[in-house]
């Protein structure tokens, strides 16, 4: 059935396929198959990426104005992710957003506060803000109750906090043990609790939280504070505006365009390495190994893979330009290897078995989009669709939405020139799942995808779920056949 090469022979050192295809690949098209493994425990899978930028797992949150802000930032590099800045945030909103995350603490939330003559109203607005559930009201830095959306239910909304916060509420001693702390949550029947230095308020833990800070690493910099990016486009005084994200203290440069191979995207890339001095610099997007090879050439640590597979992107299907992702992913993560660099996979993933797949293609990072707009910590407000169904509101980078925020200082003429070539969906409503309304939710669904993958094909790390990797190809129906049916049927 498979003519060409046993099914364990590998070339190089890579992925193989049982049987070459002759065409491009998207994650759908294809399956991996199981390895003799001695790998026993998902818990002996080290995700620490390869790529030298500082993640301890392979999520990076893409540089979308609708997604990536300081929330966002500060929970996913809490858990070993880094979340990219968009270029069209000013420098000053940049530095402001960086050094509030760098002062936030690896283990403990931050809390949503308010003071006892605040509002029920004002309490409610700001708990989706976090997925901790808890509003703290305090009185001179000190925890004096503790507010949750059910204790909201059925008041007046301009009834103040003091009539219906819990009052001398639990609170948790910095430095505790995290399996004491989960256990005192459990004994106590709370979700969450303030944590205090003396009787000062310094963050918030729940019980998911200390199981999450016993399993994952935080993505932290030489002096143990949260790792930060940003995104730099090829437009304009390029040097200039790095530098100044280099000062602001930014750790990972990421130039940014869509059509990474082109001069201008080479020079910008060579201008932002000239500043850069040791901080990784990420750039793209591109989907050949020529273009590869070119960015690393210019100065490019790591190279941004894909055209045209996002969620909210119609390069496509504007244009017919692209290329299937798998496939993408594989031929520049070679041409990377081969240069001692690497790429992240940009786009086109949708469920974690997307993101084992282009780790196994050869992918050091994975960047996700969409997937995470539908989040507590997403930049959007959150709206009611009027069912009680909650939503935010994403857009694509290239729509006529985000190329107006970029164009705000043009003129009228220039903007509206400017607007006529979007390639974008300018507005989709992410609903939040229930089940996983926070983007910690989503990052324990792929991490546990991810490890399993590797213990299927017998890897204890990244760049081991590249070289161990057997795939194949499948139907449509081959794919339709391993998902799960409808709760319903």
């Amino acid at each position: 059935m498979f003519p060409d090469v046993p099914p364990r022979v590998r070339d190089n050192g890579s992925m193989r396929f049982l049987q070459r295809p002759d065409h491009d690949l998207t994650y759908a098209d294809v399956f991996m198959v199981p390895n003799s493994s001695t790998v026993g425990s998902r818990l002996e899978v080290d995700l620490t990426t390869p790529d030298r930028v500082g993640t301890t797992i392979p999520v990076v949150v893409a540089n979308m104005t609708a997604i990536s802000g300081r929330r966002m930032a500060e929970t996913v590099a809490r858990r070993g992710g880094l979340a990219v800045l968009p270029q069209d945030i000013p420098v000053d909103v940049v530095a402001e957003v960086v050094s509030w995350t760098k002062s936030r603490h690896p283990v403990y939330d931050t809390p949503i506060t308010l003071s006892p003559t605040s509002t029920v109203g004002e309490a409610l607005a700001l708990l989706t803000k976090r997925a901790h559930g808890i509003v703290v009201v305090v009185e001179d830095g000190s925890p004096v109750g503790v507010v949750t959306d059910g204790q909201c239910q059925g008041v007046d909304r301009f009834a103040q906090l003091s009539q219906v916060m819990t009052a001398a509420p639990l609170t948790i001693p910095a430095g505790t043990d995290l399996p004491k702390i989960f256990d005192v949550l459990s004994d106590e029947r709370v979700s969450a609790a303030p944590v205090v230095e003396g009787d000062r308020l310094v963050g918030v833990i729940s019980r998911k939280g200390a199981l999450r800070s016993a399993i994952y690493t935080p993505a932290t910099d030489a002096d143990g504070l949260l790792l930060t990016s940003a995104a730099v486009g090829i437009n304009g005084d390029v040097a200039g505006k790095a530098g100044a994200l280099l000062a602001a203290g930014v750790d990972v440069l990421v130039v940014d365009t869509a059509h990474g191979h082109q001069e201008k995207a080479v020079e910008a890339v060579a201008a932002v390495r000239s500043v850069a001095g040791a901080a990784p610099v990420v750039a793209g997007n591109v989907v050949t190994a020529e273009g590869t090879r070119d960015l690393i050439e210019a100065g490019a640590d790591v190279v941004k893979v894909g055209v045209g597979p996002g969620a909210m992107c119609t390069t496509r299907m504007m244009t017919g330009v692209g290329r299937p992702q798998f496939s993408a992913v594989e031929e520049c993560a070679a041409a990377a290897r081969a240069l001692g660099k690497h790429v992240w996979a940009d786009g086109g993933v949708r469920h974690p078995r997307d993101i084992a797949l282009a780790l196994a293609a050869g992918a050091a990072n994975v960047m996700v989009g969409s997937w995470f707009a539908g989040t507590y910590e997403s930049a959007g407000d959150i709206h009611d669709d009027g069912s009680g169904r909650l939503y935010k509101e994403s857009f694509g980078m290239a729509s006529a939405r985000a190329v107006k925020a970029r164009t705000s200082a043009q003129s009228g003429f220039e903007r509206a020139r400017a607007g006529l070539f979007e390639e974008g969906i300018s507005s989709s409503r992410m609903y939040l799942d229930p089940a996983r309304p926070g983007v910690e939710d989503l990052i324990d669904q792929i991490v546990a995808g991810v490890r399993s993958s590797c213990t299927y094909a017998g890897a204890r790390t990244i760049d081991q779920l590249h070289e161990r990797a057997v795939l194949g190809v499948q139907s449509a129906a081959g794919y339709e056949e391993g998902r799960p049916l409808p709760t319903s049927w």
